[in-house]
């Protein structure tokens, strides 16, 4: 048990916090602290081994984690912020995974901010946990024995992706734990930038590293036997002749009076070739926004107001009752009550890519606006990082999959649409992908409007980490599904 744990800081967590330096020496376990710098003059100090390298979450990293750790567990500190080890926190990480042979070991955490502890829990790591972005805290806990086997046969040389390869490799050769304690605080500091935060992943300034992040998570599909790939199915329009309607816009909406009338307005002014209507499911408004729907559907009989019958229904059930409402058309398509399409061309657009490609599903492009419909950063989001050979595969890695989304509506009637309020749209496109070709619209068709009813951005931390617990188990279902489709195939 004695010397049992290296110790690699990122030099930015370490510069100024002498008194963390002995605190994480403070133990038994540790054998050595390591500090891996990008700054090549600075010299090792305080029996801290000083060591060069230029990008920390590189392939290169990693290999210089294995090359210098020569006892059982390497324990990395990742990020810039001040770290400060609560009691007997080593002896519990190595506890945990001695009796467990864990891969990798990570725990819930506190912020100091201003003198004061908050608690910052994060989520049990599972199959469908392959969100680059997953959060394991500050802290890695990982066994020198697999880290040695990953290095040796590993070949990539990754600039940005070198910690996303090594996890999902990790999660090859054994268990990833949390232990749901509170084991160390850092450093609270202000997240700026929230909401390009929330949607860095399809910032073109970050393109080169998630096509790093795309090669990683690929590679490991394929490993795992999950990997899907062309050719996709066509949908058969010619078998389809029971729609009175060509399309259908379906808006789910509750409570929200103030938007649902502009949300309306863009939908009855689309021009089309086609015969085509919108079902509004009011989930029993008490807001206003009931009446507004019945004045407007008053003067307008393209509009259908459907109040259901269930008062247990999410986004997911309200969609669902649009769908298989009698009067739906053959294309079901996406607005949200709080957003408007830019143009009269949208709903004509996308008909137009389904007739077209016979894809499953259809996604848009749009743009993030203020109420006022002035653009917010980072604009447009046009999720561009899709292609058609890898999207399916990709799609398992981002967190959406972008707006506005449109069905082929006997598709959706079999998927069905889980009955819930965040997540349901990418559970149903990833499980559409899995076979059917999707389409793809790159230009903004849609205005996503950002104000304080709505905003994602500033949900709380239980609340975030609910969101992506279901959607990290959403992907963990199409994993499975994927893999078992695999076999099918191979055994034909």
């Amino acid at each position: 048990m004695k010397n049992s744990v290296t110790i690699f800081l990122q030099d930015s967590s370490a510069k100024e916090n002498e008194k963390n330096l002995k605190r994480l020496a403070d133990s038994q376990l540790v054998k050595e602290i390591i500090l891996v710098s990008s700054n090549e003059k600075l010299s090792s100090f305080e029996n801290v081994k000083v060591i060069y390298c230029k990008n920390f979450k590189s392939s290169e990293t990693v290999k210089l984690f294995e090359h210098y750790s020569t006892t059982d567990y390497t324990l990395v500190v990742q990020g810039n912020k001040s770290i400060n080890p609560g009691q007997f926190w080593l002896d519990r990480f190595y506890q945990t995974a001695i009796n467990t042979n864990a891969a990798l070991v990570y725990s819930d955490f506190y912020e100091e901010e201003s003198g004061k502890l908050n608690i910052h829990p994060v989520i049990d790591y599972q199959e469908g946990s392959l969100r680059d972005d997953f959060d394991f805290g500050d802290v890695l806990f990982i066994k020198t024995e697999f880290l040695k086997k990953i290095v040796e046969q590993d070949k990539n040389d990754f600039k940005f992706a070198g910690f996303y390869n090594l996890r999902l490799k990790l999660s090859q050769f054994g268990s990833i734990f949390r232990i749901p304690e509170y084991l160390y605080t850092i450093e609270s500091s202000v997240d700026v930038g929230s909401e390009e935060k929330h949607f860095s992943y399809v910032d073109p300034k970050n393109r080169e590293v998630q096509i790093e992040m795309e090669s990683a998570v690929t590679q490991y599909l394929i490993d795992i036997k999950a990997y899907v790939h062309q050719p996709f199915k066509e949908i058969d329009l010619s078998l389809v002749k029971d729609f009175d309607y060509e399309a259908s816009v379906i808006i789910p909406v509750k409570n929200r009076a103030k938007t649902i009338g502009d949300a309306i307005k863009s939908v009855l002014n689309q021009k089309t070739n086609f015969k085509f209507n919108l079902i509004v499911i009011d989930n029993h408004s008490n807001d206003g926004t009931t009446e507004i729907i019945k004045e407007l559907s008053a003067k307008d009989d393209k509009l259908i107001h459907f109040i259901p019958e269930r008062t247990d229904l999410g986004i997911g059930g309200c969609w669902n009752a649009g769908v298989h409402h009698q009067r739906c058309g053959k294309f079901s398509v996406q607005l949200d009550s709080d957003d408007i399409y830019k143009d009269e061309n949208t709903l004509q657009t996308i008909v137009d890519l389904f007739q077209k490609e016979k894809c499953g599903m259809v996604i848009g492009s749009y743009q993030i606006t203020d109420f006022n419909l002035k653009e917010l950063p980072p604009g447009l989001i046009d999720h561009k990082e899709w292609t058609n050979d890898n999207g399916p595969n990709n799609a398992l890695r981002i967190n959406g999959l972008g707006a506005p989304r449109a069905f082929f509506t006997p598709l959706l009637r079999e998927i069905k649409v889980p009955n819930v309020s965040y997540g349901e749209d990418y559970s149903v496109g990833l499980a559409i992908s899995r076979e059917y070709k999707i389409g793809r619209i790159y230009h903004s068709l849609y205005m996503c409007r950002r104000w304080e009813g709505n905003s994602d951005a500033q949900l709380d931390i239980v609340r975030m980490n609910a969101n992506n617990v279901y959607k990290d188990r959403v992907r963990t279902f199409e994993l499975l599904a994927r893999k078992k489709l695999k076999a099918q195939v191979k055994s034909l």
